[in-house]
């Protein structure tokens, strides 16, 4: 059963009307098959579609972000590795459902895969806790992540979340340390990664992985630090908001693209990725394949200066400090810094007795 958005209602009046035409099995009998009104059907469908969709303000691709028939990250998963591998557990409390993660082979390159997973039915929904991870959910990660750095295997990761998990049970174990130190470990790590938006980025909880070389975002994802919703009850007190509150947060692909905080957009079919689920698995290959090609020609020093420029650039070329003559400056300044401590601390009781010893004799 297709389930439709509010501004999709005259898409569902003519695909119910193509869906009589194409029956001939109607309640008066069999009646014949009207191949030309059904051509002609299809085709202001696809037009309607494309009118739409080439229009959707923030708030209308907030709701496609969250389309309960939109691929999730099981289908990526299934459909785009070999040889998938899952591992389980935080080794510390328990295992959290609501993040798929293992090793699996992608164009014959092994990597590690970290998916957010939201559900497909209303029981795989509450088991995954609606992709809301808890602490144990990240200190997965977290520990897979350095077993692949260890192994120098790629990351690729699969975002899609409404933000992490805000019980009191995720906050007596640790949930903002376990967010805090998820983006610790994708800073540090010197493996290629590679995080996709393919739905809701929501807070917290889908910045925790995407701290990574490249930040891809599906043209209709959404990445926010709040929901609409939250951001419109916060600041004007009226959740019904919304669209203001959106437009507001800069919460779409192009916007963030504009911005700098994300690195490319996938294409998605005309009607969003749950019309056409083989366009989004070709489209979502193609940037992968290319994506990785680029970050596995650097070596593991390169890749870590790559995602700490990245993340060092962010807000100052169309922020506060206007822009910068060049970015590789930002890590070899701190790099120099780190250097010349690390020499100090190695040599400080030489360094300190030549010091003193320059001090005497100028004072004789």
């Amino acid at each position: 059963m297709k389930n439709y958005l509010e501004f999709e209602k005259n898409i569902e009046k003519l695909e119910e009307k193509l869906k009589n035409l194409k029956d001939p099995f109607q309640n008066q009998g069999i009646s014949k098959v009207e191949t030309e009104k059904i051509s002609n059907i299809q085709s202001e469908i696809d037009q309607e579609l494309k009118k739409i969709y080439q229009n959707l303000n923030p708030w209308e691709k907030t709701q496609v972000a969250r389309h309960e028939n939109r691929p999730k990250s099981n289908f990526f998963i299934q459909k785009l590795f070999e040889d998938f591998i899952s591992l389980e557990g935080d080794r510390f409390y328990s295992e959290d459902k609501s993040v798929t993660t293992g090793f699996a082979k992608f164009n014959n390159t092994s990597v590690l895969i970290i998916g957010q997973e939201k559900g497909e039915d209303l029981n795989t929904r509450i088991e995954k806790n609606f992709g809301m991870m808890r602490p144990e959910g990240y200190r997965k990660s977290i520990r897979l992540m350095k077993l692949a750095d260890r192994f120098n295997i790629p990351i690729i990761i699969f975002i899609d979340t409404p933000g992490a998990y805000p019980g009191a049970g995720a906050e007596e174990r640790g949930q903002a340390e376990a967010i805090a130190k998820s983006i610790q470990c994708s800073m540090e790590i010197k493996v290629p990664t590679i995080s996709i938006i393919i739905g809701e980025g929501g807070s917290g909880g889908a910045i925790a992985l995407a701290s990574s070389n490249r930040v891809l975002m599906f043209e209709n994802a959404i990445y926010s630090v709040i929901s609409p919703e939250g951001c419109a009850t916060i600041l004007w007190r009226d959740p019904s908001k919304t669209l203001q509150a959106a437009k507001a947060m800069k919460l779409s692909a192009e916007d963030l693209l504009k911005l700098g905080i994300i690195d490319g957009i996938i294409k998605e079919p005309i009607g969003g990725a749950h019309r056409n689920r083989e366009e989004i698995l070709k489209n979502v290959k193609a940037a992968l394949k290319a994506n990785l090609l680029d970050l596995l020609k650097m070596s593991r020093e390169e890749i870590f200066l790559d995602r700490k420029n990245k993340f060092l650039t962010i807000g100052r070329q169309k922020g506060f400090q206007g822009k910068i003559q060049n970015s590789n400056n930002l890590v070899m300044k701190n790099k120099l810094y780190y250097d010349y401590l690390i020499l100090f601390k190695r040599f400080k009781f030489p360094i300190i007795f030549i010091l003193i010893a320059i001090l005497m004799a100028s004072l004789l």
